[in-house]
């Protein structure tokens, strides 16, 4: 029967993600993993949640769904996001779901669904079905119950990582790593017997009161802990991740953060390194150094649409190596093209111990020839009607002109990409220039001033 007491706001454009109870519930929990179960007509599921209070609970109402709609769940525990990317891709299943709401506030919480394959669920490729069939309640009967067992996966899991890189070359590394009592310290824990490196641990401990703040270092706020400790024990660089890990965010080894842009140059490097002439995909916000640095090693860049969805996708019809988005989300080929929060950091602590030069050294000639803005969100009344006026501004002064996630405009030596929000009325500018810090701040500065 329909669900009158409930109102599925928390369906978003590729996950779920909700206040609890208000929007996010047990109930609601359970009829979406019913119908998940039923849309794909499931015999086994992968199920794990994270490290939030409410997950243990949310994940159980989630399993009950799935085995009443007569689909086995296969329950991984306390997880990381991309744990149940690498289950569901690694065994075989019918599809997989994580219960988790990496960096949203403490009340929050919500899931993050795939196929077969580890294939994305979002709106366009199943959920709203999946969203209808919820809200409905016309679920089948089915001749048998499935049943909950649980499964150990992590060691496979680790086993996998390992594999990106040599492990033996990090002797000697010091990292500082700072989970922000999210999950990732788990998975610390597990490589910390594998690799030879000394690591530096804060906030380690998986808490989901989040006694240190909700795990997000795109916050500056969020930082200093890992400057502070990067610096005070001459760490080799120190890494951060949000609650489920499925980002990592870099600080040299003078505790300085490194936007996600130039990371994206360093993990290209990495693969093409070891694999010439390969594709990477990359977000249109930031492009010019991604692009030189692929074009530069014998690849070949590739632009996507900004999304894990679009990324994917666009990764799977180009067989791409890799993927990489300045927000810090990075996808791999042989990780099922998922994103992965562990994978990046341990390729570039391989990176730092084979050339033998620190990582500032390793991003200061991409900073210095490509100068950037970092993203810049501004409020407006009509976002639509000020990206208009400012395409019929500069677009017939660009040399080029591209629409593949908003407006980019290219010059000589400068280009820009603004783009709406897909939730609410704000746009987002990405300035960058060719070896000219001062010009790209003048523009940066003027773009804002016909923003206001």
């Amino acid at each position: 029967m329909p669900d009158e007491g409930n109102n599925y706001s928390c369906f978003k454009a590729y996950d779920i993600r909700g206040r609890v109870p208000d929007e996010l519930n047990e109930e609601v929990a359970y009829r979406i993993g019913r119908a998940f179960a039923q849309h794909l007509a499931a015999k086994k599921v992968c199920l794990g949640h994270d490290i939030r209070l409410t997950s243990p609970a949310i994940s159980a109402a989630v399993a009950r769904g799935l085995t009443d709609a007569g689909a086995d769940v296969l329950d991984i525990g306390m997880v990381g996001t991309e744990e149940i990317y690498f289950a569901s891709f690694n065994n075989d299943v019918d599809g997989g779901i994580v219960v988790t709401a990496s960096h949203n506030p403490m009340d929050y919480n919500g899931m993050k669904l795939v196929k077969r394959g580890s294939v994305p669920i979002s709106g366009d490729t199943g959920l709203l079905e999946i969203k209808a069939l919820a809200e409905s309640g016309l679920f089948s009967e089915v001749s048998e119950p499935g049943v909950i067992s649980s499964f150990e996966s992590r060691n496979a899991y680790i086993k996998h990582v390992l594999g990106y890189f040599d492990p033996s070359a990090l002797s000697g590394l010091k990292v500082v790593v700072n989970a922000g009592n999210g999950g990732a310290g788990l998975v610390i824990d597990a490589l910390e017997s594998m690799l030879p490196v000394e690591f530096v641990k804060i906030n380690h401990e998986p808490d989901g009161n989040f006694p240190h703040g909700i795990p997000n270092p795109l916050l500056v706020d969020n930082r200093q802990a890992t400057i502070d400790a990067v610096r005070a024990s001459g760490a080799d660089f120190g890494v951060a991740w949000d609650g489920d890990f499925d980002r990592c965010f870099l600080f040299d080894e003078t505790g300085a953060f490194i936007e996600g842009y130039y990371i994206v140059g360093l993990l290209a490097e990495a693969f093409l390194q070891k694999s010439p002439g390969e594709k990477v995909v990359h977000d249109p916000r930031l492009t010019w150094n991604t692009q030189a640095v692929v074009k530069g090693l014998g690849g070949e860049p590739i632009m996507s649409k900004t999304g894990h969805a679009f990324i994917k996708e666009r990764m799977r019809a180009e067989n791409a190596i890799y993927g990489g988005e300045m927000s810090a989300h990075h996808y791999f080929r042989d990780f099922a093209y998922c994103d992965s929060g562990m994978i990046p950091w341990l390729l570039v602590a391989e990176l730092i111990a084979k050339k033998g030069v620190p990582l500032s050294t390793m991003v200061s000639d991409m900073i210095a020839r490509y100068p950037v803005s970092g993203e810049i969100n501004r409020r407006v009344d009509n976002p639509k009607e000020l990206i208009a006026r400012i395409e019929a501004e500069y677009a017939p002064l660009g040399l080029a002109v591209d629409y593949t996630d908003g407006l980019s405009v290219e010059f000589s030596n400068w280009r820009f990409n603004l783009r709406m929000s897909n939730t609410e009325p704000v746009v987002r500018l990405n300035v960058e220039s060719v070896g000219d810090i001062e010009l790209m701040q003048e523009k940066t500065r003027e773009l804002l001033e016909k923003m206001a």
